[in-house]
């Protein structure tokens, strides 16, 4: 990423912000949903300062396309949260969220059975930011497709209520991303992962650096899928790439554009191998 204070703060995020603030007070607990693959850089900072004393679920979706997946749910456990992992698509770790986000809001639903009233369900708000898989770990919870599905960010805009039949009630949030990067490589891994548009950056140095990032941490997952020779020069991976899979124009011109989409893509679906991309 060129820019490291790259400015992008849509007036719909500006929204989800108020939203949270507002209806806050109506949840039990907010549940975060982190990318597995960078759970640090995936967190919102501006979540400390408004979710305040709430309690909060750290969920890390996507582990199945994550390595040191167990580490990092000790390091938050190690730090007083929460955690545990899920994968939304395939449906593991669901249980447990739902136990374990039943089990914090446990102090408040069981006063109404104090006074002889059945016990309401546990409330939570889900929040996170864009393309991180809220709509499909939402969907999996529900057992239905309540909400819209798109791998685009930003999709889910506007507050919803998803009832769930065992106990939870989530109160869905739109995604909320930084008012600003100020680390070149965080938002590096966001573009990544497709928490930033492909449309707002130039994909040649981004796919390049992150060519060269799996090259040295993650190098086994280029080999096998692409049949290439390591190299720690993101633009001569990318060529070999380009060449191999016959990314190539008219008059024999390598057509770098077309690599470098396939690239990302590939590397979303989980087809070069899990990583780590936060240390």
């Amino acid at each position: 990423m060129q820019n490291s204070t790259l400015q992008w703060f849509p007036g719909h995020m500006k929204k989800a912000q108020r939203l949270i603030e507002e209806n806050l007070s109506l949840v039990d607990l907010v549940i975060e949903l982190l990318d597995a693959r960078i759970p640090i850089s995936s967190q919102n900072p501006m979540l400390r300062e408004l979710l305040g004393d709430k309690p909060r679920l750290i969920v890390l979706n996507k582990a199945d396309l994550a390595a040191n997946v167990d580490a990092w749910l000790k390091k938050f456990r190690d730090e007083n949260f929460q955690a545990v992992a899920v994968d939304s698509v395939k449906g593991s770790g669901i249980k447990q969220l739902i136990a374990l986000a039943k089990s914090i809001s446990a102090s408040k639903t069981n006063k109404f059975a104090k006074h002889g009233a059945k016990p309401r369900s546990a409330r939570a708000m889900i929040v996170g930011i864009p393309n991180v898989g809220k709509s499909s770990l939402i969907n999996r919870l529900a057992g239905m497709n309540h909400a819209k599905i798109e791998n685009k960010p930003g999709v889910t805009r506007a507050k919803q209520w998803i009832k769930i039949a065992d106990g939870l009630d989530l109160l869905d949030m739109p995604g909320i991303l930084y008012p600003k990067f100020d680390d070149a490589d965080v938002a590096l891994k966001l573009s990544w992962t497709y928490a930033i548009s492909d449309e707002i950056h130039d994909l040649e140095p981004t796919v390049c650096k992150l060519l060269e990032v799996l090259a040295e941490k993650f190098p086994n997952g280029l080999v096998e899928r692409y049949k290439i020779e390591i190299s720690t020069d993101g633009h001569e991976l990318l060529n070999q790439i380009a060449l191999k899979r016959g990314c190539i124009k008219k008059g024999g011109v390598l057509d770098t554009d077309k690599a470098l989409r396939m690239i990302l893509s590939e590397f979303r679906a989980g087809k070069l191998g899990k990583v780590a991309l936060d240390d």
